[in-house]
């Protein structure tokens, strides 16, 4: 545990932000304090995710209120990196302990591969931090109740960076749905679908072992069963699922190592060029000599263990039962969504990127039983449809306002996020249904307090 060589890897995912509109605010932040003095910050994880989400946007944006103290990782080249891309002057470290007790953060980021997320977020609470980490909180559910008793144990907070509660369209869902106007929500329609370009590129990273990542059912997932247990105001009760790997790993009839050392190149359609991208040459091809770690690793490579392509049928404690799917090699990028409710539907599909003509605004639908079909625009923004910015701004600027359409997430809501992927990689296992009950000692809740 005192090195962290030994098992960190990285994040990567580049996001650009947007500085926030009107707060909207949780009721337990871990920036909530009464004193006037910048708030100590450092980070575990310097990959494209934390150097970018909460790395050179919290610089840029919050530099009044908190100060870097140091960064650490396995790999001191990207380290250094990273401090460079900031531009801060704090310390480097790939001694995870060391960093913690010589700098004292009050604040301490998690941004590093999914699986060791438990040692960095159970530690730092135990040496003084709240912990702020990037989803998902964990990868299985050991890991998950480890955390939940540290969390009791040491008396600190987690909170979990679920962005795509803070977009205005999502809010817009959520205020809609609490109006009543579909009635009592009875069921949900829910599919997900992602590129030939970002689907993919998660088969060429970490992500692609299910011991790193826990598969896409918890690092991708997660996110979406958040959304839905957010929206529905209530939480899973089981799940069952189905799924396969078909299209990358092994079912390719081409592979190399990674791309640039690849004689497929010009034949293969998932050639990826990433030295074309000067982040992604900064962080990662600059500093492979250090850890060996390829950022444009073969799509076909036969270690892949991941799903992609998933399904699941999710029952909550409010009888709503839901309908999701995940699909990793699509044509565009977006999702599908429909509640059916005793008075009507309510949906939305959100074309995020990809072929299809994106227009400047994302479009829900409200259908009344017996009555007219209304249609929202929601204006569209940088940063998961405009949540990155307006979470950090929770979290940094403004932890005291009121939480209004409790986007606020804590360790509670990173945990029921990832038991149901959790959840449904057991039944994709057992070929049964799986009890959230039975997975920690967390009890679903029908109506969320």
């Amino acid at each position: 545990m005192h090195n962290l060589q030994e098992t960190l890897n990285r994040r990567e995912f580049l996001q650009k932000s947007t500085l926030a509109s009107a707060g909207v605010l949780a009721s337990a932040s871990v920036f909530a304090s009464g004193t006037s003095a910048k708030r100590k910050v450092a980070m575990v994880g310097t990959g494209h995710r934390g150097t970018s989400m909460w790395g050179v946007a919290v610089v840029r944006e919050f530099s009044d209120v908190i100060e870097f103290v140091g960064l650490c990782d396995i790999n001191p080249g990207r380290a250094e990196t990273a401090r460079k891309m900031l531009n801060v002057n704090c310390p480097l470290f790939t001694d995870f302990e060391k960093m913690m007790r010589e700098t004292k953060p009050d604040i301490l980021i998690v941004t590093t591969v999914d699986a060791t997320h438990d040692q960095f977020i159970i530690k730092g609470m135990e040496m003084g931090a709240d912990i702020v980490t990037e989803k998902p909180m964990t990868t299985d559910e050991g890991k998950c109740q480890a955390i939940l008793d540290a969390e009791k144990r040491t008396g600190k907070k987690v909170t979990v960076t679920f962005n795509y509660r803070y977009s205005p369209h999502r809010q817009k869902l959520y205020e809609l749905l609490r109006e009543g106007a579909i009635g009592k929500v009875t069921s949900v329609d829910f599919h997900w679908y992602l590129d030939t370009s970002h689907g993919a590129d998660y088969f060429r990273r970490w992500h692609r072992l299910e011991e790193k990542s826990g598969s896409l059912w918890v690092h991708k997932a997660s996110h979406h069963f958040d959304l839905l247990n957010w929206w529905l105001e209530s939480e899973p009760e089981s799940v069952y699922a189905q799924g396969a790997l078909e299209h990358y790993g092994k079912n390719g009839t081409i592979r190399g190592t990674n791309c640039r050392s690849c004689a497929h190149k010009a034949e293969c359609k998932f050639y990826f060029d990433v030295t074309k991208d000067k982040r992604l040459t900064a962080l990662y091809v600059d500093n492979e000599k250090y850890d060996g770690y390829h950022r444009d690793g073969c799509v076909f490579k036969e270690d892949i263990n991941i799903y992609d392509k998933m399904a699941a049928t999710i029952h909550y404690a409010n009888g709503v039962n839901v309908s999701y799917s995940l699909t990793t090699y699509s044509p565009y990028e977006g999702y599908r969504i429909a509640f059916n409710g005793t008075k009507g539907r309510l949906e939305a599909w959100v074309k995020e990127s990809g072929k299809m003509t994106r227009e400047p605004y994302d479009e829900l639908m409200l259908s009344k039983n017996f009555g007219e079909v209304e249609y929202i625009k929601i204006p569209q923004a940088e940063g998961h449809g405009g949540g990155d910015a307006r979470l950090r701004d929770k979290i940094f600027r403004n932890p005291n306002a009121a939480d209004t359409f409790r986007q606020s997430a804590g360790s509670r809501d990173g945990a029921m996020a990832i038991l149901v992927g959790i959840g449904a990689r057991k039944s994709m296992k057992t070929g049964q249904p799986v009890k959230i009950a039975d997975l920690t000692d967390l009890k679903p809740v029908a109506i969320k307090s």
